[in-house]
């Protein structure tokens, strides 16, 4: 068993995770944004909750609103941007199936440890 509380920190940062998934926590700040028209996990899953804020997911060129409760599928391979269109941090809880980025965060080749 693995346990961790999330602080929800500026940036993005892995929390936990095995050779099957991971999470991790992400915060954006007003009027920033993370990924983009070229950002895709080649190998993962993507599930990104809501935690606080407002935003945007530009999804394969789809826009989804984005606020407290919402949870979004990114599917492997989706090209995908998020934005925070609030004036507070936008707050996510991301989990990976298979794990996508190593401990420091970088995109894995294909998204396995």
């Amino acid at each position: 068993m693995q346990r961790k509380k999330l602080r929800f920190g500026p940036g993005f940062r892995v929390a936990l995770g095995n050779r099957r998934s991971q999470c991790a926590e992400m915060v954006i700040k007003p009027g920033k944004s993370e990924g983009g028209p070229d950002n895709r996990h080649r190998g993962a899953d993507q599930w990104l909750y809501v935690q606080a804020g407002e935003g945007v997911a530009i999804v394969n060129g789809r826009r989804q609103s984005l606020g407290p409760g919402t949870v979004l599928l990114i599917e492997k391979g989706d090209r995908h941007e998020i934005r925070n269109t609030g004036e507070k941090p936008l707050r996510t809880f991301n989990v990976y199936v298979p794990p996508a980025h190593d401990t420091r965060g970088n995109e894995l080749p294909r998204g396995r440890k």
